[in-house]
């Protein structure tokens, strides 16, 4: 068995460094061989040029050699490197075929998440399909008879989440006599969700002859310990950091901008504005924030969806199938929903929160840069949060760039970067001889510079259709000076009685509004849920009113109170009414008091 010593040694030096025993191979570092030199069968081979796989990638070359030739193996790489082929190349050049019985397996790949599961599954079966390879992913929310009739004929490979593995065990559809490979794949991970015992009682139930593979973005001590208990004499290989040579950008842009809470909202809605993201996963902690931010998003113009384990198998489907076809900008995800994603479109990652395990972090900015494309992590920080910060730059050993939110100018002066990128693509284009009439006719009359700049307004006013204007200033603030906001007292609502003011509630102008109001009731508040973002929300999604326009808000226990102009209030209303807020119907009418 593997040394005690050496495994912790590999711990404490997993922030730096390469521990002796450990063959270590840099991301940047030339191919050395191609996957045919490697051995691998014809079928694989085959299969893999047909996937446009040109060489391996460092962990496949430093994992397939060892793997091949039947031993255990602890991989620690990062998200995004190609662990997948890393395991199923040589766990399919090992499988026979049918040999395995009814209910029984060939080879059983453990991970944390149903996505995960499927997208390891379907890279099996592309690998295998020449091989005639049988695959059977397992995970919560399958209707089970499915699976219950392909255990019965038994199946070549199994991927499997732990906790839906240990039910067919203890069922006795799925037997693991049979078993000749195993694989632990994202192992710190499926620990982090509490599969440890779960992870125990299956690799229990394998023959002792096994061979074992164990990847896992980091080494933490529960990661060795399993180790040590489970694999036999492994070969240690560890993918070292990229190094980025001077002037070199690196794969992944990491920035964090300190932001007051109630700021935090209106600063991603600058952030994504500046940035314009191809398509970005934005991160929460809870599927309440996820569901909240996703209803504030749309509501400003976004085309958002929502992402938890609060769904249905098929909800997540649909809106990771949006998401690749380009039918939502927008992903707002809890970190065990997004676990597995592997999205090519995705440029953007960001955090709304600063997540507690630095772990946790290094997996969510792994969703982009992937196969050396360049990808963009941003951090939304409040002040309290700043030791969290500093505790992933000391764990990843990687700076984090600390930034001021964009200005309504640096907004402005954007918004005509991309406006004057769209116009000249429209002129390269061509095409428009059919509209050189309009502006003749006009130039009689206007100047053609005037014509041009009336035709630009008419673009601009067509993109901001829709889209809240983020024209209030947000403050800077720097991690010492930022203190919780405080009510200044209870306000009162209709009757004397107090309305709290709401913490992220939209800032409003200090004086009046310069058009008439009227003040709508809602039939739903704080026992329901109800906050300021999802009636901005939905009244600038359902209404199309534009959220500047949108004046006080006071949300009481029962019902709530929102003003708006006088002219958009029977609109309002009647959006208000055919729509759902929370997830509900709500009774909408003017106040009466």
């Amino acid at each position: 068995m593997w040394d005690r010593r050496a495994i912790l040694k590999a711990t404490r030096e997993e922030a730096g460094g390469t521990s002796p025993g450990v063959t270590s191979a840099p991301p940047s570092s030339p191919p050395v061989a191609s996957f045919e030199s490697l051995g691998l069968k014809p079928q694989l081979v085959e299969a893999l040029s047909a996937l446009g796989y040109e060489e391996p990638t460092p962990i496949q070359q430093a994992a397939l050699p060892p793997l091949l030739a039947g031993k255990d193996l602890l991989g620690i790489a990062a998200t995004g490197t190609g662990k997948t082929a890393a395991f199923a190349l040589p766990l399919l050049h090992h499988l026979k075929p049918g040999e395995a019985g009814p209910h029984n397996t060939s080879a059983l790949v453990l991970v944390p998440t149903r996505e995960l599961a499927m997208q390891v599954s379907e890279a099996i079966h592309r690998y295998g399909q020449k091989l005639g390879a049988t695959v059977l992913p397992l995970y919560g929310g399958q209707v089970i008879g499915q699976q219950l009739r392909v255990l019965k004929r038994g199946v070549d490979v199994v991927v499997a989440t732990p906790g839906r593995a240990l039910d067919h065990l203890r069922r006795g559809t799925l037997q693991l006599e049979n078993v000749r490979t195993v694989v632990l794949d994202e192992a710190d991970e499926m620990l982090d969700m509490g599969f440890a015992d779960d992870l125990e009682a299956i690799l229990s139930g394998t023959p002792e002859n096994r061979q074992t593979a164990l990847f896992s973005a980091t080494l933490p001590p529960r990661i060795a310990s399993i180790a040590e208990r489970h694999l036999h004499q492994p070969v240690r290989v560890r993918i070292a950091k990229e190094k980025v040579e001077p002037g070199e950008l690196p794969r992944i842009r990491q920035t964090a901008y300190v932001v007051p809470r109630s700021f935090k909202i209106a600063a991603l809605g600058r952030l994504l504005d500046v940035e314009s993201p191809t398509a970005a996963i934005i991160f929460c902690r809870t599927r309440t924030e996820v569901d909240d931010l996703t209803v504030s998003l749309n509501g400003r113009g976004w085309r958002a969806h929502a992402l938890h384990g609060g769904m249905t198998q098929e909800q997540r489907d649909r809106v990771i199938k949006q998401l690749k076809s380009h039918g939502t900008d927008l992903l707002v995800a809890t970190d065990v929903a997004a676990r597995g994603l592997d999205i090519p479109r995705l440029s953007h990652v960001v955090n709304f929160d600063v997540p507690n395990a630095p772990e946790a972090y290094v997996h969510r900015i792994g969703r982009t840069g992937r196969a050396g494309r360049e990808g963009v992590a941003i951090t939304l920080v409040e002040a309290r949060e700043s030791r969290l910060l500093r505790n992933i730059e000391k764990v990843t050993g990687q700076r984090i760039t600390v930034s001021t939110i964009p200005t309504v100018a640096d907004l402005r002066a954007r918004r005509q970067e991309l406006m004057r990128a769209t116009l000249r693509e429209t002129l390269v284009a061509g095409g428009l001889e059919s509209l050189r009439s309009i502006v003749e006719d006009l130039a009689g009359e206007f100047e053609p510079l005037d014509i041009a700049a009336a035709a630009v307004k008419l673009l601009q006013d067509s993109q901001d259709e829709g889209r809240a204007k983020e024209e209030e200033e947000i403050p800077a603030v720097s991690p010492a000076t930022e203190r919780p906001a405080r009510s200044s007292g209870p306000s009162s609502g209709p009757g004397g009685r107090p309305v709290r003011s709401e913490r992220g509630a939209p800032k409003r102008p200090a004086g009046p509004p310069s058009w008439d109001t009227t003040r709508l009731w809602i039939g739903a508040g704080r026992v329901a849920g109800m906050r300021p973002a999802d009636l901005v929300g939905a009244i600038a999604g359902e209404a199309g009113l534009d959220s500047s326009r949108i004046g006080a808000i006071q949300i009481a226990d029962g019902f709530s109170l929102v003003e708006v102009p006088e002219p958009d209030a029977n609109r309002v209303i009647a959006a208000l009414k055919a729509a759902t807020i929370r997830g509900r119907k709500v009774v909408v009418r003017k106040d009466r008091t």
